[in-house]
C-alpha cells in the first residue's frame, strides 16, 4: 500500500486550468502532488475530508508589497487567511534591497510603505535578501522583483533629474546581481517622485540586463489618468526594445473626467498583445492606498488616512473631518500629517468590473501591510473576487481561478505552480464555493476572508481552522521558462 505524507479525499477539484471542475482524491509527498485520482487503499497519516469543498491551487498574488512582512510577520496572515500561496514582491520600483548605501532617515517616500524605519534596509546586496528569506522562511512562496526607485535612491544625487551615463551604469550592475541572486525582473514606478524625472531611456538602458535572461518588466506607469494611453505605449516600448515580456501594474483609469476610458485601454493592451508578451494585473476594488501627498487629493471624491507618522491618533479617518478638528485646510492638513499613507476613491464600479473581467487580467492585492488602517484588499482581494464579483457573473469560477493560478504562474514563468496536477507543488487551497467572500472593509480592514478552509504550501498546511499553523515552508522562487 501506497504512504503519503498527506491524502485529500472527496475534493471537487477547480485545477487552474479552466478546464470544467472535477471530483477527485489527491496524494502528497515530499511537497509535490503524486497522485490525482480515486485511490482508497492509500495510507498517510494525515487526511482532509474535503467533502463539499472546492480544492484550487494556492492563489498567487500577482502584486504585493510584502517585501518586508515575510521577515516581520512571517505567518502570512493577510495572504494565507484568503488562500495566497505565493507573493510577486518588489511591485512599483519599491523593494527591500539592495541598499549598499544604507537608507537616509527618514525613509525616502514611497519606499517607506514598505518600511519607515531605515534599519530595514540592511542588505547591502540582492542576494543578501534572499538569502536572509531562504534561511528565515515564510509561510508563503515568494517570487522577488529589484525596484527600480531603491536603484536611484542608492545610486543618484540628484533623483529630481534623469540619471547620468556613469548613474546608469551602477544601477546596471546592481539589476545583474539582482538578477543573479534570483530576481525574476524589475519593477517601475514612475508615478512617483522619486523616480518621475527618469526618462523612457533611462528605464531601457537600466533594464538592459533583464534581455539576456528574458526576465520581467513590471510597472507602475508613469501616468493612470488622463496620459494613460501613452504611458500604456511607454510601457511597451520598452518592452519591444528589450525584447522581454512587460506587465502593466494594477490597471486603471483614474478621475472622474477619466471614468469609461476603460473601453480604450483594453483594446490597446488587447492589440500590443499579439505582438509581444504582455500581462496586466488589478484588484477589485474602487479605491487605490498609497503615500498620501496634496497633489493626488483633487482625483478623489474621498481620502481616508491610513497611516501618519506625527499624528498616528487619525488613522482610518476622512480627510475632511482632520481638516476640521485640526481647523486647517485640507492641504494644510495633508501637511501637517506627512509623512503619511491614504486610500484614494477615485475609480469607477464599471471601469474595474471590466478590467477585471477581461480575459487576460491576472489579479493582485497591492496590499500595504504594515499601515495602521490599511485597504482591505489586503486580507480581502481573493475572496472579493471568488466571491462578489464573480456573483455578479463577470466570470465563472472556473475562470476566476484560473486568473488566480495558472495565468500568473505562466505570466510570472512560475514553473510547477498555479495548477492542480500531478507533479507540481502541492500549492493548495480548500474552500467552501457557498459561502467564500471577502470580510475586510474600509471600516473594519483587518478581517479574514470568508468560506477558506485549509491553505497547503509545498505540502504544509500552513492555515487551518481560520488560523495559522505556524507552518513556515515558503520559498524563494525563480523564473523558468518552459511551464
Amino acid at each position: 500500500m501506497a504512504h503519503y505524507d498527506l491524502v485529500i479525499r472527496n475534493a471537487t477539484i477547480v485545477d487552474g486550468t479552466r478546464a470544467p471542475r472535477f471530483q477527485a482524491d489527491v496524494a502528497i509527498q515530499k511537497g509535490r502532488i503524486q497522485k490525482i485520482g480515486s485511490f482508497e487503499k492509500a495510507d498517510s497519516d494525515h487526511v482532509i475530508d474535503a467533502s463539499g469543498k472546492i480544492l484550487a491551487p494556492g492563489f498567487i498574488d500577482a502584486h504585493t508589497h510584502d517585501d518586508r512582512l515575510m521577515l516581520s510577520g512571517p505567518d502570512m496572515s493577510p495572504k494565507v487567511s484568503q488562500g495566497v500561496t505565493t507573493v510577486i514582491a518588489g511591485n512599483c520600483g519599491i523593494s527591500l534591497a539592495p541598499a549598499p548605501r544604507g537608507m537616509p532617515k527618514p525613509v525616502t517616500p514611497p519606499l517607506d510603505l514598505i518600511a519607515d524605519e531605515s534599519s530595514w534596509f540592511r542588505f547591502p546586496t540582492f542576494k543578501q535578501y534572499v538569502e536572509e528569506l531562504r534561511n528565515k522562511p515564510a509561510a508563503t512562496n515568494c517570487a522577488l522583483l529589484v525596484g527600480h526607485t531603491m536603484l536611484r535612491v542608492q545610486t543618484m544625487e540628484d533623483l529630481e533629474k534623469p540619471a547620468s551615463k556613469g548613474e546608469i551604469a551602477k544601477m546596471q550592475k546592481l539589476v545583474d546581481e539582482a538578477l543573479e541572486a534570483g530576481a525574476i525582473g524589475l519593477s517601475t514606478g514612475l508615478y512617483y517622485e522619486p523616480a518621475r524625472a527618469a526618462t523612457t531611456e533611462e528605464v531601457i538602458e537600466v533594464c538592459q540586463p533583464l534581455s539576456a535572461r528574458n526576465a520581467l518588466y513590471c510597472t507602475h506607469m508613469r501616468n493612470e489618468a488622463e496620459g494613460v494611453v501613452d504611458s500604456l505605449e511607454e510601457t511597451f516600448r520598452i518592452g519591444r526594445e528589450l525584447a522581454i515580456p512587460v506587465v502593466v501594474s494594477h490597471h486603471k483609469v483614474l478621475g472622474v473626467p477619466n471614468y469609461g476610458r476603460s473601453a480604450e485601454t483594453l483594446p490597446i493592451i488587447e492589440k500590443a498583445m499579439r505582438s509581444q508578451e504582455v500581462g496586466l494585473d488589478c484588484y477589485p476594488y474602487c479605491a487605490s492606498s498609497t503615500i498620501l501627498s496634496w497633489s493626488r487629493v483633487g482625483i478623489a471624491s474621498k481620502v481616508l488616512v491610513t497611516w501618519s507618522k506625527p499624528h498616528p491618533e487619525v488613522s482610518g479617518t476622512d480627510l475632511k473631518d482632520i481638516a476640521r478638528m485640526m481647523n486647517l485646510s485640507e492641504e494644510e492638513t495633508v501637511q501637517k500629517l506627512l509623512p503619511a499613507g491614504a486610500i484614494y476613491f477615485s475609480m469607477d464600479e464599471t471601469d474595474v468590473q471590466r478590467i477585471l473581467g477581461f480575459e487576460r487580467t491576472m489579479i493582485g492585492s497591492d496590499g500595504l501591510p504594515h499601515d495602521a488602517a490599511p485597504h482591505p484588499r489586503l486580507w480581502g482581494t481573493f475572496a472579493r473576487v471568488l466571491g462578489h464579483y464573480r456573483r455578479l457573473g463577470l466570470f465563472s469560477l472556473e475562470e476566476a481561478v484560473h486568473k488566480m493560478t495558472g495565468l500568473t504562474a505562466r505570466t510570472f514563468g512560475l514553473a510547477g505552480r498555479g495548477a492542480v496536477k500531478e507533479g507540481f507543488a502541492a500549492d493548495l487551497v480548500l474552500f467552501d464555493d457557498a459561502s467564500i467572500d471577502d470580510a475586510a472593509s474600509f471600516e473594519k480592514p483587518v478581517a479574514p476572508a470568508k468560506g477558506i478552509d485549509t491553505v497547503i504550501v509545498n505540502g504544509e498546511p500552513v492555515w487551518r481552522e481560520g488560523r495559522p499553523t505556524g507552518a513556515r515552508p515558503g520559498q524563494v522562487l525563480t523564473r523558468i521558462l518552459s511551464h
